[in-house]
């Protein structure tokens, strides 16, 4: 059985135990509604407490007595024509004035009606309640009604088992259900694509703690809009009568739908400031390409994009950036990626473009539409045909597919007029398709990036031009030297490339020239100038000038240079026959020398000032090496550590130098993979041994 009546309910639940029925109302008690039966001839003959309240007297003063001192004189005809109705079986209702025992009158709204005993005598019963009071609790319910009715925000009212009991027209209009069908369900089937669960959560603590929940937040669909959601303010009251006794509760709820989109969308605005400002920290961190690619990549995913790629014309990066350039004759564009990036693990990543590789893209293609248009390309929705020209295979498009690609955005990278290349972005676990906000988003995120990745470009090709110098400039091959053996390496820094060189010169007599200096500055000028500082240094010994003296000469060359051109380096003129070395030092480290049975050690060789300071004499030093002895000049790129002290790499130096006996192919080899795999500064080794 099914039924709203609380008390109704509730009483037949007493019947069958046999205890008192259902819990009193309080509108009888608001009303005070007096009580009292006037026998055949008008006497009172039962008055009820109410009805003293109400005129004033007592049991004592009124029982036994004639009706009509309830009455004023003026009203006494009157008052007998409606007891006869009564008395003939009709029932009377109506306002009429009755003179309190202090002498007042008041009006009372009266119920009268016959009532017959078994003898068949008959009585009047008499019901009454004063009209003020009437009237308002009249006014009350009327005002109730009428808010709940005529109320713009939607109100149910749910019995103590969550099932609705009344409903008005806002809610009717939420819900799209009629009031009459919503009766006796309860929420989850009243909205069942609203989280029913949540709600009746919220309704039976209410109903247990008489705490009301206010505005609490719902996302869902109902029948009224079953294609899009809504979201609505709810507030839970729990119902009480004057008694205290719980009859059920009050669901208020308002459509916050358009406030929430508001507040969403400050949200997102806010959002994509935060990652522009966060973008201009992490992008452009390094002048190094590939990782100026992949900060772009990270910085897009998640907050923009579930993946992203960032693929650069390869014409670009042969140095050609007009768009006639990276445009084939057929209209294909070949591309080079740089970066991939993917929120979490995902096979969509392996239909990308692999790092490093080089792909060709057809005219038709929507990445070569970006790159030969200079404008994003923006695909809310990916189907089938449209994955085929967005993926570089068909099986690629397949694996995206599978992966939940669904929404595709590519902006173009425009550096300085010229387009560089594309960053693509997808969305699989994000099911909101990419719109016009996140295209500008990304455009901004690519203009941002393109300066970076176009820097990064171009220094990357000052860094091939001043390596390729570099090498150049530099010895190829260890010349055959009568009596020493020669090995050398030269590594090239991470970043920079630097000034560093060494020479092996042939002197008359059987002697050998050892040079290994370091000009200060990076980039092309810094190689020219070493360049320039080696061509001297050749011409110089070619004269068989003492190491002072053409240090002396070399320390006019950096100024001839403009600017402040300034170099270190350390000269040896050796005898590989006599082992007699003298060694001169321009603000460069000292030479290592290893004895064939002893401790590797630094030699102790005068420090002049850096070429270039000019003014300052340069001094000697001369040593006299056994044979197989070790000799190592080198820069200080080779044993410089910014976390640590000098120090601490010329020890492991000593160490690795020491006791060794390999040929020195090997032991070049060893020392820079002990001390610099990817030195921060140029690297310059040089070995000789003699015998």
């Amino acid at each position: 059985m099914r039924t709203h009546d609380l008390g109704a309910r509730v009483g037949e639940a007493g019947a069958k135990h046999g205890d008192v029925s259902a819990a009193p109302g309080g509108l009888l008690d608001l009303l005070r509604v007096a009580a009292f039966v006037l026998d055949y001839d008008g006497r009172v003959t039962l008055w009820s407490p109410e009805a003293e309240q109400l005129f004033g007297y007592t049991p004592d003063e009124i029982l036994g007595h004639s009706g009509a001192r309830l009455v004023a004189p003026e009203n006494f005809a009157l008052v007998t024509e409606l007891f006869e109705q009564v008395r003939a079986g009709e029932a009377w209702a109506g306002v009429f004035p009755v003179r309190h025992k202090d002498g007042t009158d008041q009006y009372v709204e009266f119920r009268n009606m016959r009532l017959d005993d078994v003898e068949g005598r008959i009585y009047a019963l008499g019901m009454g309640a004063d009209v003020a009071t009437v009237r308002r609790v009249e006014t009350d319910l009327a005002i109730s009604s009428s808010l709940v009715e005529q109320s713009p925000i939607a109100i149910a009212v749910f019995d103590t088992d969550l099932r609705l009991v009344r409903a008005n027209q806002a809610e009717v209009e939420i819900t799209g259900i009629p009031s009459a069908a919503m009766v006796g369900l309860r929420a989850g089937e009243i909205a069942p694509e609203v989280d029913s669960e949540a709600v009746e959560a919220a309704m039976r603590e209410v109903l247990a703690t008489g705490q009301p929940l206010i505005d609490r937040q719902l996302i869902g669909r109902t029948l009224a809009d079953p294609d899009r959601d809504h979201a609505w303010s709810v507030s839970y009251y729990r119902i009480d009568d004057p008694a205290g006794n719980v009859l059920g509760l009050a669901a208020s709820a308002i459509d916050v739908s358009e406030r929430v989109r508001q507040t969403n969308e400050i949200a997102e605005a806010r959002g994509r400031l935060a990652l522009i400002a966060e973008a201009g920290t992490r992008i452009g961190t390094t002048l190094d390409l590939n990782q100026t690619a992949r900060e772009l990549a990270d910085v897009a995913v998640p907050r923009l994009a579930d993946m992203a790629a960032v693929d650069v014309l390869d014409s670009v990066l042969r140095g050609r950036t007009s768009a006639d350039a990276a445009m084939a004759d057929d209209g294909s564009a070949q591309f080079r990626a740089l970066a991939v990036a993917s929120e979490g693990p995902t096979d969509a990543i392996n239909a990308a473009d692999p790092v490093g590789e080089l792909a060709s893209y057809g005219p038709t293609r929507l990445i070569t539409k970006s790159v030969r248009q200079g404008k994003p390309v923006l695909v809310r929705q990916v189907d089938a045909r449209m994955m085929r020209r967005i993926a570089r295979n068909d099986e690629a498009a397949g694996v995206l597919l599978a992966s939940g690609a669904h929404s595709y955005l590519a902006a173009p990278l425009i550096a300085r007029g010229d387009v560089l290349g594309t960053l693509s972005l997808f969305r699989t676990k994000n099911q909101r398709p990419f719109n016009d906000e996140d295209r500008t988003l990304a455009c901004e995120l690519a203009a941002r990036a393109a300066i970076s990745i176009d820097n990064a470009r171009l220094y990357a090709a000052e860094r091939e031009t001043a390596l390729a110098l570099q090498r150049s400039l530099l010895p190829q091959a260890p010349p055959e030297i009568d009596g020493m053996e020669i090995a050398f390496r030269y590594l090239p820094a991470v970043s920079d490339v630097g000034g560093d060189w060494f020479d092996v010169l042939p002197l008359k007599n059987g002697k050998v020239g050892l040079i290994v200096g370091d000009v200060m500055g990076k980039g092309v000028q810094a190689a020219a100038i070493m360049g320039q500082l080696r061509t001297a240094t050749r011409a110089f010994a070619a004269l068989g000038l003492a190491p002072d003296e053409l240090l002396r000469h070399l320390d006019d060359i950096p100024v001839t240079l403009g600017g402040e051109s300034i170099a270190t380096c350390v000269y040896a003129v050796c005898d590989p026959h006599t082992g007699q070395c003298v060694f001169s030092s321009a603000g460069h480290l000292p030479p290592v020398m290893i004895p064939p049975m002893g401790r590797a050690q630094l030699l102790d060789v005068p420090v002049g000032p850096p070429l270039g300071v000019g003014g300052v004499p340069f001094r000697t030093a001369e040593y006299t090496l056994e044979e197989g002895a070790l000799l190592a000049l080198f820069t200080d790129g080779l044993v410089e550590d910014r976390r640590k002290d000098i120090d601490v790499g010329l020890q492991l130096l000593l160490g690795l130098l020491e006791g060794d006996h390999r040929p020195l192919e090997q032991t070049c080899d060893l020392v820079l993979d002990a001390l610099h795999r990817a030195p921060d500064d140029d690297v310059a080794l040089l070995l000789a041994r003699l015998g």
